[in-house]
């Protein structure tokens, strides 16, 4: 168990993942965070996180620095994913290592799964298969993230764990239209379409493949609860174990967010991957279930949304 007292690094804490930790944490009493804004220290400057991991000597590190995006973003910028995902990664499991951190959690994504893995996707299933191509910059970063946690547990003994979210949304989410995921991109969609009477919203696909999403604050205490009782090198899922179609998605954000208009499909569009589902067997079998229903998790999402516009 982490003491109350220690001293805990999140890298990303101003992100969508990093700021559901630091508030998992703080309602958990941990009185000893550290965050730094990308301008008190870029992750990308290996000599600054050097310098930043030597002199604050954190104990435990929750890396959900990343650069993350949609389809578009991942299809327009592959090489920055995988270049400055690599990097961050790089330059903070390596200076974990050398200040002798004492845990560190990685969070990689369910990207890294084969695009054709058998549904639910099981933990073992990684590197069984040929990638999504929208995304595999993006998710060969994640890959090399494991496989490094994984290294430096074999040569150096470091309990280096790693866990991939699914799907996520909630608080501090991304609503800009060209980089968002899919469903943040949704809500200000109809939202922006009920506001001027827009008389048809239309969105990408055919609306039929399936996905599975999380509330980023279930995500925030699964890895809290991992980091307290988990220490072995296999990945872990953390995810719902539920998924609906994505044209199912969008008829509840519709009706969250009180758009009265219809809705059209460009299929045309690309879908990606035909269905995404963790299999989430082992996170239930270590003890953590999710609680936030994904309506309710929509429903708060769009509150927050309104009071950040």
């Amino acid at each position: 168990m982490i003491k109350k007292t220690a001293k805990i690094y999140v890298a990303g804490h101003r992100g969508l993942v990093g700021s559901a930790i630091v508030r998992a944490l703080e309602k958990a009493g941990h009185t000893h965070l550290f965050t730094r804004t990308r301008t008190e220290l870029d992750l990308l400057d290996t000599k600054a996180v050097s310098n930043f991991f030597a002199t604050e000597k954190p104990e435990y590190v929750f890396l959900a620095a990343a650069k993350v995006g949609g389809i578009m973003a991942n299809k327009t910028y592959p090489a920055d994913f995988i270049h400055q995902n690599l990097v961050i990664q790089n330059n903070v499991i390596e200076a974990a290592h050398q200040s002798g951190v004492t845990k560190l959690l990685f969070l990689g994504s369910s990207c890294i799964y084969p695009k054709l893995a058998p549904q639910p996707i099981k933990e073992e299933y990684l590197l069984t298969g040929t990638l999504e191509p929208s995304n595999d910059a993006y998710a060969i970063a994640k890959i090399a993230g494991i496989i490094m946690c994984q290294s430096y547990r074999r040569q150096y003994g470091s309990n280096f764990i790693s866990v991939m979210p699914t799907n996520l949304y909630g608080p501090n989410d991304n609503f800009d239209l060209e980089t968002s995921h899919v469903l943040p991109a949704m809500i200000r969609r109809f939202h922006e379409a009920k506001l001027t009477l827009t008389p048809s919203v239309t969105l990408w696909g055919s609306g039929t493949p399936m996905r599975e999403f999380l509330h980023v604050d279930d995500l925030a205490e699964a890895c809290l609860h991992l980091m307290n009782t988990y220490n072995d090198a296999e990945i872990v899922n953390i995810g719902t174990g539920e998924d609906c179609t994505i044209k199912e998605l969008a008829e509840t954000i519709k009706e969250v967010t009180g758009y009265t208009g219809t809705i059209e499909w460009n299929t045309e569009k690309p879908d990606g991957t035909p269905r995404k589902l963790l299999d989430v067997s082992k996170l239930h079998s270590l003890g953590f279930q999710h609680k936030i229903s994904l309506k309710e998790g929509i429903k708060s999402t769009y509150a927050w949304y309104l009071n950040h516009l």
